[in-house]
């Protein structure tokens, strides 16, 4: 029987703990100089393909419109210890505090693989997040944080500036593919797990962007206007889930301000919420440039300014010397720093090797990539029993492994669908390879080359194919497979036009191949080798079967191989949703909200002043579609299998709630072939007092891999802080009286069993206080 409580799934603890402030950190701050507890929160400044040295005042304005001055001029000669590092905290030789090292990403060590000698020094691209997620496996996902935090220690950094958990507010978001889900409960669990394997290694991480950046278009500069309930409920849920499971080393405040405020600057948020409530006992970062006031981030909590300007040295130095901010507020940033300090690889003098074990951990990425990986649709087409497949789609031989911006890799390589399936023993159609590939090399020569680290080049367009030749091909081969592709990334957020939705080009390419091969009898298998969420229902009834594969990485052409040929069953389950179309989203009016003032300059880096309201409240992706009865083309939790599952009913440790009750039902495979299911538990709350979605996911336990007529018994214990919502008017967190539904399912529509259970009496889980507050009415969604 598998027992896991909704609060405390169970993962083993990292090996170092962040805990209260180390006495030789306050021993070490007692002998800093003003000057050097200055240097201390201030990072050393930053280096980037754009900005080849940032004492280029003029280019930096440029490129970011903004003055980047160095932090020192001295930093200029102290050499980088990991060429492509996203940057570097100050250290202080006289008292032995060493240079910390900050590295980019979410989905791999990003690092500059060539430094002036023969080695390479390459990363793995590990799945992106929301594949991660979606395979509802934390045991999993903690198994890839292991070995990502392995070439995080080898490679001499000292903390990585990830894992990124912000929610799927809106599927046009620019870094949708680095966060996890559109539920704050997949989100939080999976980054608790991630956090816990990256950091058995002895090195940090900061989980970001804290809070609300749930957009790239004018994120330095857009105010997000938004109720305390969905504040607390959707968007900080997630950071407490990880903060109370992992305490990881750091948290990374976000670019944009929050009611009026700049995260960096909010006090309520970075002391008030994340440490006095949640118990957090790491140090706070900034994105890089975030925020405008030093003084008000040394005062709200916000410990470390990074990269680091000369401007941000003066100014905390002026404050304290002119009495504005007490010299203990930044005693007390120091301290944090250094605790942190103290137990990083380079305090301790760890030997990294530069030389983790890249082969070994490519099978690991190949291994997750198939746990994420989506069945949407299959008739009787997958797995593949067909071995001369002919391949179509300009992704098929250029696989896509991850986003742009700081989420991209320095990788060895990408094995593409034509390789994994070569490498499966099929045999892919040679005339159509060589059109292919001499199509996309004149192409390619024609593309611009990208201007900056923001500048994302537009994708080939798909090659147009020839009825008549497409039945020649159908002729020739036992089935046929599309690749779509997309891709997104840092500083941009995706359009509904040729992205959210096909292209022409592609929705001809799906008709002229499907009316090719049907009219043979033969099928076609549509792969999507996506980041976000795209439009499917328009096209979908015309492919035999769809694989969503995500961006799964470095071995990507091998893992949906292994899933095409069966030799892995999919498990993935969709922890986002696919609308039928954009206007049915909940944000789609607001989404990316208004400039507010549009005759403002801009620039890729900071944008213009903007505002963006979150009227649709609570109501966001599955909460809302099932609520106010919105079908979707593939709801919250979806994914098909090459086998089946039996649910038994469900049972209660006890019918009247007292503090906690148990869930229990048992999964059986009955299908021919093993494999995996993700069991979810919903719950649908009386909603007496307050609007309540029509369910809410609280829960989820992944089976392991079942043979054929095999059981598996899943226990979740449910506890009142998964019963109760925010009630904004007594700032608690509040069960209400009154009749309860468990809801046990294979996706939040295809409930499989349920029980109801009862509370007596109105339980306040938590008194809090009204933080964050908006200060404008919001026309909030409500049923």
């Amino acid at each position: 029987m598998k027992k896991l409580s909704l609060l405390t799934l169970v993962f083993c603890l990292p090996v170092l703990v962040m805990a209260q402030i180390n006495p030789k950190a306050k021993e070490l701050v007692s002998k800093m100089t003003l000057q050097e507890k200055v240097k201390l929160v201030v990072g050393m400044g930053f280096k980037m393909p754009v900005l080849p040295n940032s004492a280029k005042k003029e280019k930096d304005k440029d490129v970011l419109g903004i003055a980047l001055p160095p932090s020192s001029e001295e930093n200029a000669s102290i050499p980088e210890k990991v060429p492509g590092a996203a940057g570097r905290t100050h250290g202080i030789s006289r008292l032995g505090i060493p240079i910390l090292t900050l590295s980019d990403g979410p989905a791999g060590v990003r690092i500059d693989p060539k430094r002036g000698t023969n080695q390479t020094y390459f990363a793995t691209a590990w799945p992106v997040g929301t594949l991660l997620a979606s395979s509802w496996d934390t045991a999993l996902v903690k198994k890839v944080g292991v070995a990502f935090g392995n070439e995080v220690k080898e490679y001499g950094i000292d903390i990585l500036l990830a894992p990124a958990l912000n929610i799927h507010r809106n599927p046009l978001g620019g870094r949708n593919f680095e966060y996890y889900s559109e539920d704050p409960v997949v989100a939080g669990n999976i980054t608790a797990a991630m956090v816990n394997g990256i950091e058995s290694n002895g090195v940090g991480t900061s989980i970001k962007h804290f809070a609300l950046n749930n957009q790239e278009t004018n994120r330095n500069s857009v105010n997000t206007v938004v109720s305390e309930r969905a504040i607390r409920e959707i968007y900080l849920r997630g950071f407490e889930i990880a903060v109370k499971k992992s305490q990881p080393w750091t948290v990374m405040s976000s670019y944009n301000l929050v009611n009026g405020t700049f995260t960096s600057e909010s006090y309520d948020l970075l002391t008030t919420i994340l440490r006095k409530e949640w118990g957090f006992k790491g140090l706070v970062m900034t994105d890089w440039f975030g925020g405008k006031d030093p003084v008000a981030q040394m005062k709200a909590g916000n410990d470390l300014l990074m990269p680091g300007t000369a401007y941000q040295e003066k100014t905390i130095l002026d404050a304290v010397t002119s009495g504005k901010l007490d010299e203990k507020v930044l005693n007390e940033n120091c301290e944090r720093i250094l605790n942190l300090v103290l137990i990083s690889p380079s305090y301790l003098g760890y030997k990294y090797s530069d030389k983790p074990d890249l082969k070994a951990h490519a099978q690991i990425s190949r291994h997750a990539a198939t746990e994420g990986m989506i069945l949407l649709k299959n008739e009787a087409a997958l797995p593949l029993q067909q071995k001369n497949v002919a391949l179509y789609g300009n992704t098929s031989y250029a696989f896509i492994a991850g986003g742009t911006g700081s989420g991209d890799v320095n990788k060895a390589y990408t094995v593409s669908l034509l390789e994994g399936l070569k490498n499966g023993g099929y045999i892919v159609n040679t005339d159509l390879k060589k059109t292919y590939q001499d199509y996309i090399a004149v192409e390619k020569a024609k593309q611009p080359k990208p201007k900056g680290f923001f500048d994302v080049i537009p994708p080939i367009a798909e090659m147009s194919i020839d009825p008549a030749g497409a039945q020649k091909d159908a002729a020739a081969n036992d089935l046929a497979i599309i690749t779509i592709g997309r891709n997104a990334g840092e500083g941009a957020d995706r359009k509904v036009e040729n992205d959210f939705n096909l292209t022409s080009a592609e929705q001809q390419l799906i008709q002229t191949i499907s009316a090719a091969y049907h009219a043979k009898h033969k099928k076609v298998v549509v792969v999507l080798n996506i980041g976000g969420v795209i439009e499917t229902t328009s096209w979908k009834d015309q492919a035999d079967a769809i694989l969503l594969a995500w961006q799964p990485g470095i071995e990507a052409g091998n893992a949906v191989t292994d899933v095409l040929s069966g030799k892995v069953n999919p498990s993935g389950k969709l922890a986002t949703t696919f609308p039928v179309s954009y206007t049915d989203v909940p944000s789609a009016k607001n989404f990316p909200g208004k400039e507010t003032d549009p005759t403002a300059p801009s620039n890729p880096m900071m944008g213009k002043p903007a505002e963006v309201v979150y009227e649709e409240g609570i109501y966001v992706g599955y909460r809302y579609y099932h609520t106010f009865n919105v079908k979707p083309a593939y709801e919250f939790g979806y994914g098909l299998s090459y086998t089946s599952f039996k649910y038994s009913p469900v049972t209660l440790s006890t019918a009247d709630f007292k503090g906690k009750i148990t869930a229990t039902v048992t999964i059986t495979n009955t299908g021919k072939v093993p494999g995996k299911e993700v069991v979810q538990l919903y719950i649908s709350a009386p909603g007496k007092t307050l609007n309540k979605p029509a369910e809410e996911l609280k829960g989820f336990a992944k089976t392991r891999l079942l043979k054929a007529g095999e059981s598996e018994t899943i226990s979740l214990i449910i506890n009142a802080r998964d019963l109760a919502s925010y009630d904004t008017k007594a700032a608690s967190w509040i069960a209400e009286p009154g009749t309860y539904t468990i809801k046990i399912g294979a996706s939040s529509e295809n409930i499989k069993a349920k029980a109801d259970f009862t509370v007596a009496n109105e339980i306040v889980v938590e008194k809090l206080s009204n933080l964050l507050v908006p200060k404008v009415a919001i026309n909030e969604l409500s049923k």
